[in-house]
């Protein structure tokens, strides 16, 4: 227990000391989250109506984001594979990381849940034995159990391990072996649940493609990766923590190759609804050509199209992939390409037109864009925090004295 404790102790003294750099973007990630709970506070008070979405688009902005990072964390299974399973010593320098990723973004998914269902008050629905559970005949069910539970295992196996460097003892993979396969097999059912989620709508047309779940399975391991790449090389300008080129090689390489499949299934989705069109392509025409006259989603998704075959070209062509600037930029486009794809061109078009053929667009608020903002920010503040604990264990300058 006592070493619990100082491990609670010197965490806490980790997290509160820093550069002046560090103590800025902390300050600036609390001042958007307190924005973002202020706009929440009003959403509360108002209710939805507050929002852009409505009886024809009831999903807007907050799912979308909750389905992008649901693939967000998902992706932490590329590192989780190689490191544990593979015993690839390139990645065990980024696992960690991966895994802190992951638990942040599900934090942030579960934050997106809750402001989409009007309140918190509203979550006892979805709780086992006290709400209308559904299980196992709902696919919602399914969903809050693989979030929830893939959430525990990337809190619990990187807990055991940092606890273990912190005592300098060797964590025993007999004890966190098991997890980890359960974990990789958690990621991508925790994915696939996701797009059946949509897909068993049997209203919604759009989302009615078995390359629903494959498709969400290739833009999470391209986008994921593609933002860890991005904050590897921030962690490597900011801090003595040794990130080797090696390493962010081979994971620009498991980028390239889910981006080059991610592209392909969109070309395949593209031919089906448009070669031989029917009735049931009408989401399909209003995403990318507008409907009606129509388009408001039409330059989102040719920008996102655009960014991602940009992204793909330069991580195809293996000098320009090397280069660590154009690398930097390709995974910033791929990251908004998908962001943009599995969000404003995934979601929305889903309700329109709506059941009746009726075009009702839908446009976030001001208050969905700052309680998005802040749910940013959370994530962002709950993955430095994890970053900042870790690294001082595994560098071995964070150490229990008593041992």
């Amino acid at each position: 227990m006592n070493i619990l404790f100082s491990f609670i102790k010197d965490s806490l003294t980790a997290v509160t000391t820093g550069s002046r750099k560090y103590h800025l973007w902390m300050g600036l990630m609390t001042l958007l989250m307190l924005i973002g709970g202020y706009a929440y506070s009003i959403q509360l008070r108002e209710g939805l109506r507050v929002t852009g979405m409505s009886d024809t688009v009831s999903w807007g902005l907050y799912i979308s984001n909750f389905t992008f990072f649901v693939g967000v964390a998902a992706a932490a299974v590329m590192l989780v594979l190689p490191t544990y399973i593979l015993n690839e010593k390139d990645f065990q320098r980024a696992v960690l990381i991966g895994e802190g990723l992951a638990v942040a973004a599900l934090c942030m998914c579960l934050a997106f849940v809750v402001v989409d269902m009007g309140g918190p008050a509203n979550l006892w629905h979805m709780m086992p034995v006290i709400g209308i559970f559904n299980w196992p005949q709902s696919m919602l069910a399914w969903d809050v159990i693989v979030l929830n539970g893939y959430l525990f295992l990337n809190l619990t196996i990187p807990f055991y391990i940092l606890f273990n460097h912190y005592q300098n003892k060797e964590p025993k993979k007999s004890v966190y072996l098991p997890g980890v396969f359960l974990s990789i097999f958690w990621a991508f059912l925790l994915h696939m649940v996701t797009a059946f989620l949509f897909a068993g709508l049997s209203s919604r047309t759009f989302w009615h493609t078995a390359l629903l779940g494959p498709r969400f399975l290739a833009s999470a391991f391209a986008a994921g990766p593609a933002l860890l790449i991005i904050i590897l090389f921030g962690i490597r300008r900011n801090s003595t923590y040794p990130i080797e080129d090696v390493t962010i090689n081979k994971l620009a390489l498991v980028v390239t190759v889910a981006a080059q499949v991610n592209l392909i299934m969109l070309a395949s989705e593209l031919f089906t609804e448009f070669y031989s069109p029917t009735h049931h392509n009408q989401s399909a025409t209003y995403l990318f050509f507008g409907l009606r006259g129509f388009n408001a989603l039409s330059p989102w998704i040719w920008s996102a199209i655009f960014m991602g075959v940009v992204a793909t070209s330069i991580l195809t062509i293996n000098p320009l992939r090397k280069n660590h600037t154009l690398l930097k930029i390709a995974c910033l486009l791929l990251f908004i390409s998908v962001w943009i794809e599995k969000g404003m061109g995934l979601i929305i078009p889903g309700f329109i037109p709506g059941q009746w053929g009726k075009v009702v667009e839908y446009t976030p608020t001001a208050i969905e864009l700052l309680v998005t903002l802040g749910i940013w920010a959370m994530g962002a503040f709950i993955f430095t925090l994890l970053v900042k604990v870790a690294l001082p264990i595994e560098t071995g300058r964070m150490r229990n004295l008593l041992t």
